[in-house]
């Protein structure tokens, strides 16, 4: 049931995110509209916004704190055994395809697994993927507030009797690109190579 529930809340999200994907401009014009496949109609965003985590070195941290350049932010858990990793592993790639054309972009990873992802620990899960990548956790509350800001999903899944701190979380798989002076501005899946991605965050940060 779980996994199935998981499938119908990631529907959900996507059914979410393309209502509410639009970001214009003082005139009603979207800017980064040659940025995306195709017009999204739904208003004004409601993604992103507001949070209060706590960096890798155990420090207390804002939205405005670690947004403070161009991001990309990926919600996830450091004990994922595949679809982390290889996620963030492209987004690490993207970034230095960026930065080879000068552009420089922030990775993020967001903790959806506060029980076990400490500080440290997510330290050495950063540092293994970019040296620029920073890690965050936090509270439950404080994790919750951040995911639901970005309409992402995540749920534990319930561990084997006798062997309660192994178990997976199902979660949603998408990475953020989020400005300082615009907030969220787009999303992307995880289909696309290190190559494309590169490519379309170049586009919104040429939009600004």
């Amino acid at each position: 049931m779980t996994r199935y529930f998981a499938i119908a809340a990631v529907a959900a999200l996507l059914v979410a995110l393309g209502g509410v994907y639009y970001v214009t401009t003082g005139n009603g014009e979207d800017r980064f509209a040659q940025c995306r496949g195709g017009q999204v109609a739904g208003g004004s965003s409601k993604i992103g916004g507001p949070f209060t985590l706590v960096d890798e070195t155990g420090q207390t941290v804002t939205h405005e704190d670690v947004i403070d350049k161009p991001s990309l932010l990926y919600f996830g858990y450091a004990f994922c055994p595949d679809v982390c990793p290889l996620d963030n592993a492209r987004n690490a790639a993207a970034i230095e395809i960026l930065e080879a054309r000068g552009k420089i972009v922030k990775p993020v990873f967001i903790s959806v697994d506060p029980q076990r992802d400490t500080p440290e620990l997510l330290a050495d899960f950063t540092d293994n993927l970019h040296p620029r990548m920073v890690g965050l956790t936090g509270s439950e509350e404080q994790v919750k507030a951040a995911s639901q800001a970005y309409r992402t999903f995540y749920q534990k899944q319930e561990p084997a009797e006798g062997d309660e701190d192994f178990y997976l979380v199902d979660h949603s798989t998408f990475t953020y690109l989020t400005l300082p002076e615009e907030g969220f501005v787009g999303f992307f899946r995880r289909d696309l190579s290190p190559e494309k991605l590169a490519d379309k965050v170049e586009c919104f940060l040429e939009a600004r």
